[in-house]
């Protein structure tokens, strides 16, 4: 077997690409960097979980009014407002420079997410979100984007799988805080954290962040074929990428549909389910350590036998351990079960980045992340307002799990259709298109 990592072929295959340096070597300065990147990951994933955790507490503690129906459609709002910020922070990364588009996004997540803790009700709370969840959006993008420049390439994959642990590390966060300080001090206390972000990471960004790409970069054309050298949407929708962009953004969509319908659900399903909040706290722990483990064991897997092929066995594995919790097992097989989803379904949207960021040229990268990101988050959008949908039809919580198995299922044969077109392209001669 080839033990080559995929970063460096897809790279090599692709016609047309503008000439760019490579990244220089990877010293203490550029170490930092990444540290600094994989933080404010690290709070983009407690700010995204964290409304799972309080969710219970919204429906039961406030006079919002809000029902399991509402709660979801308060819930998809930071994610409606991460589609919007991962499609337009990756083409700003790639235009403005990645190190503003990341402080940007980083204030702008972190300043409105410490305003939600003084919402007055459901729709200002849902406002505040979907304005914290635009610079949620655009972090991840611009952030991978940014490492991508740094790391040398036969890392790349590796370290962009990583990069992502610090999302469920972040959720892992935001579940051991809940369990003492939701009972202590009320749900508001929860979104006060932020504060940490704008105090310490963010300086540590302004100061160690470097910008890889001039402005004007992103508008190089390269000397053999203008167009295609150019950044923008439209070189993604045309060949040779336009398949293999729209396969990267529906397997994201269904792997984040299941990911984040769990990170938001899971509290309130296992409650439902005859459990007290401590111990719904603990199995969304379980579910987010399961991610960590999952974001280190598929870096590995995935820079030994590829990130799609992994991807493929992760989002399987996912699906299966999914189907096992609809069989009602003990409790202890309920933790494996949760720790394998966690495994499965973050795992597969860190593989599926890392091959995004191996596959695209450097003038389109940080585009192309956004891309498949921002039509992924339609699938975080619609997952928690579904399962608040199967739950106020009386579907029951096993209804829950079905629909987000059948999410995970769906992204192991969209990422084996990847597979099959990127043998395809890479086998084609340069000048031949496969689209």
């Amino acid at each position: 077997m080839n033990h080559t990592p995929s970063a460096a072929a897809p790279e090599r295959s692709t016609p047309g690409a503008a000439s760019v340096p490579p990244p220089p070597k990877f010293s203490r300065k550029s170490a930092m960097a990444v540290l600094v990147c994989w933080l404010l990951v690290v709070f983009d994933g407690y700010d995204l979980i964290v409304y799972g955790t309080v969710q219970s507490a919204l429906i039961s503690e406030t006079d919002w009014g809000l029902t399991k129906a509402t709660a979801g459609t308060v819930g998809s709002m930071a994610f409606a407002g991460m589609m919007i910020g991962a499609v337009f922070a990756g083409r700003m990364a790639d235009t403005w420079g990645r190190r503003r588009t990341i402080l940007g996004c980083s204030v702008l997540f972190s300043v409105f997410t410490i305003l939600c803790a003084f919402a007055p009700n459901a729709y200002v709370f849902g406002a505040l979100r979907l304005l914290a969840g635009i610079g949620l959006g655009g972090l991840v993008p611009s952030a991978n984007a940014l490492v991508a420049e740094l790391v040398p390439a036969k890392w790349r994959s590796t370290i962009a799988t990583l990069m992502m642990s610090g999302v469920p590390i972040g959720g892992s966060l935001a579940a051991l805080v809940g369990i003492p300080l939701i009972p202590a001090f009320g749900w508001p206390v929860m979104f006060l954290v932020a504060v940490l972000a704008l105090a310490v990471v963010i300086p540590l960004g302004l100061r160690y962040l470097p910008e890889t790409l001039p402005p004007a970069a992103g508008t190089r054309t390269g000397p053999t074929a203008p167009e295609s050298g150019r950044a923008g949407f439209g070189s993604l929708l045309r060949a040779p990428y336009l398949g293999v962009s729209v396969l990267y953004a529906v397997a994201t969509l269904v792997t984040l549909f299941a990911w984040y319908g769990l990170g938001t659900w899971l509290p309130n399903l296992m409650q439902l389910a005859g459990y007290n909040l401590g111990s719904a706290l603990t199995f969304a722990l379980a579910l987010n350590l399961g991610a960590v483990v999952g974001s280190v064991a598929t870096a590995w897997a995935g820079t030994r036998f590829g990130p799609v092929p992994t991807a493929v066995a992760a989002a399987t594995v996912a699906a299966l351990a999914l189907l096992v919790l609809v069989t009602g097992p003990p409790v202890t097989v309920v933790y494996l079960m949760l720790v394998l989803a966690g495994v499965g379904t973050h795992g597969t949207q860190c593989l599926v980045i890392a091959a995004v960021a191996s596959h695209y040229p450097a003038h389109l990268r940080g585009t192309a992340l956004g891309w498949a990101l921002g039509v992924g988050r339609i699938g975080a959008v619609a997952a928690p307002q579904a399962g608040g949908l199967l739950l106020a039809a009386g579907l029951g919580v096993n209804s829950n799990f079905l629909a987000f198995a059948g999410a995970a299922a769906a992204a192991a044969l969209l990422l084996l259709a990847v597979g099959a077109k990127t043998i395809r392209i890479t086998s084609t001669p340069v000048g031949v298109n496969n689209d």
